[in-house]
């Protein structure tokens, strides 16, 4: 009787290979009381041979076999089924056995002599993600440009919907790392203008004294070091769309000039005096509440309500952790490509505490980590002892940590405020229960009483200085002062990172 899945399907037998007959039988005799089918073979040509007209659910291997050994049988395997989850077996318990494997994509690694019961639970466990894979490969088969199934990002695609035959102004909002990029190249590709170029710009990123050039470009001789004419985003995205991120840092002074050509659609390169037409459909993004900037005097009112035509809010990824998964799995799809490895799984228990996390960084720190656990996971299988240190901490020590980062993983240029992040502890209770559960918490709430308590001036930022700096001395005490190393266990980008060594001082 052929094994069923939960779903009712039914499951592909499990293939033991092996040439000692001793252990092909016990394992035979193991999975039948589990009521799984088995098939065997003792050497690696016969399953190749198999595998013409059939494939398993799980392949259970030696390593050392007449006819070719285990490694060589993974490498052909997974040529043919790149998905298939492969045990080795070895008696021979070295380094180099467990390296090839897990190089050649090996699900796991067991050594022999083995417990019976803890190898059932491993092929147990190598079988239940075969089949959650199979699902994963099904619905992952025709991957959209974004994902999401939480009913926030279903409103955000429904609007991307409505506006595809529109080239009006739109405003994205969210946090930063959300993914307010990929929205406004959706809202591209989706419009009457996807033929023509999609140009974005950081206006956070960029000097003060080199965005105006940047935005408009500028003629030869218009100042020191200009030695030829150059054009800027608004010529390059001519019949296109130019994404202006981070509009709420552009300084005030630019802002005059972008309102000027958003009300008629000219302006002039740095130096010009001729007049250039802008046929550019403009999309913007903040991470920062700009109501709040245009009461301090921060951002122009009429320049807002121009860009907010229509806004998008797009939701941070702890408003949406039903996504998690989905977003995680593509992501190690993603970093295997980029490194040219084979795709690591991850189990259930690790994507339950992955969606446990709140992501200050957001899609950008989940697409980080992914990128970390595809090079330092130690197994094919991700399990939650392999996730970084700041997943695996307390809920509590989390939510503190999340709380005290958020400076520390937003992309604005220094002095800028960051937005509508400070987070409030839920009650003394809670406090309390964290703090006893994580000692650090208790020195930082007697720190910050007496701080507090003494009308210390800027509490907030003292303390997140000390926190932030900490952090990247450690996090680039253990990387051996690696810089891109350090922001990936961070969480934090590459240009976070560079920008908060310089704030802190830490390079001195």
């Amino acid at each position: 009787m052929a094994a069923v899945a939960q779903d009712g399907s039914s499951m592909k037998p499990i293939w033991i290979v092996d040439d000692d007959h001793s252990i092909r039988f016990v394992l035979e005799k193991a999975l039948a009381r589990e009521g799984l089918a088995v098939r065997s073979f003792t050497n690696a040509r016969d399953v190749l041979a198999a595998l013409e007209d059939a494939a398993p659910q799980v392949l259970v291997s030696d390593i050392r076999m007449p006819g070719g050994s285990g490694i060589e049988l993974l490498a052909k395997v997974k040529e043919r089924l790149p998905g298939l989850p492969v045990i080795i077996m070895t008696a021979y318990s070295d380094l180099d056995s467990a390296v090839s494997s897990f190089q050649g994509g090996a699900f796991e690694y067991l050594p022999k002599p083995f417990d019976v019961t803890r190898a059932v639970e491993l092929i147990r466990r190598a079988l239940e993600e075969s089949l959650r894979e199979e699902v994963a490969d099904v619905s992952q088969a025709q991957m959209p440009e974004m994902l999401g199934q939480a009913p926030a990002m279903q409103d955000v695609f429904r609007a991307i919907g409505r506006l595809s035959q529109s080239i009006v102004t739109v405003l994205i909002t969210g946090e930063s790392g959300s993914g307010k990029e990929l929205v406004a190249h959706a809202l591209h590709k989706h419009s009457p203008r996807a033929s023509g170029p999609f140009v974005a710009i950081n206006t956070a990123a960029i000097p003060k004294d080199l965005l105006e050039s940047e935005l408009f470009g500028h003629e030869r001789g218009a100042f020191t070091g200009a030695q030829a004419t150059r054009r800027g985003r608004f010529e390059q995205a001519d019949g296109g769309t130019l994404f202006l991120d981070e509009i709420g840092d552009m300084p005030f002074e630019l802002q005059t000039r972008l309102l000027r050509v958003l009300s008629d659609g000219q302006f002039y390169r740095v130096g010009g005096h001729n007049p250039l037409r802008a046929n550019v459909r403009v999309i913007a993004a903040t991470h920062q509440n700009l109501e709040e900037r245009v009461k301090q005097g921060a951002f122009r009112e009429d320049l807002y309500h121009r860009l907010n035509v229509i806004r998008l809010r797009l939701p941070a990824l702890r408003e949406r952790r039903e996504d998690v998964p989905a977003l995680a799995r593509f992501f190690l799809q993603k970093s295997a490509r980029e490194l040219s490895v084979e795709a690591k799984r991850i189990s259930e228990p690790a994507l339950q505490r992955l969606m446990q996390f709140d992501f200050p960084g957001n899609v950008r720190q989940l697409e980080n980590i992914c990128h970390w656990l595809t090079v330092m996971a130690p197994a094919q299988v991700i399990e939650s002892k392999d996730l970084p240190p700041e997943l695996l901490a307390t809920p509590g020590a989390m939510r503190a940590a999340a709380d005290s980062a958020d400076a520390a993983v937003e992309e604005a240029p220094a002095g800028q405020p960051t937005g509508a992040h400070t987070a409030v502890s839920a009650g003394t209770a809670n406090a309390d229960a964290d703090a006893a559960a994580s000692p650090w918490l208790a020195d930082l709430e007697r720190e910050s009483r007496r701080l507090l308590q003494a009308g210390v001036p800027e509490v907030w930022g003292k303390l997140t200085r000390k926190f932030e700096a900490q952090l990247i001395h450690t996090a680039l005490e253990i990387s051996r002062g690696r810089r891109i190393e350090a922001a990936q266990k961070l969480g934090i980008g590459r240009n976070t990172i560079t920008r908060k060594i310089q704030e802190l001082g830490l390079d001195d």
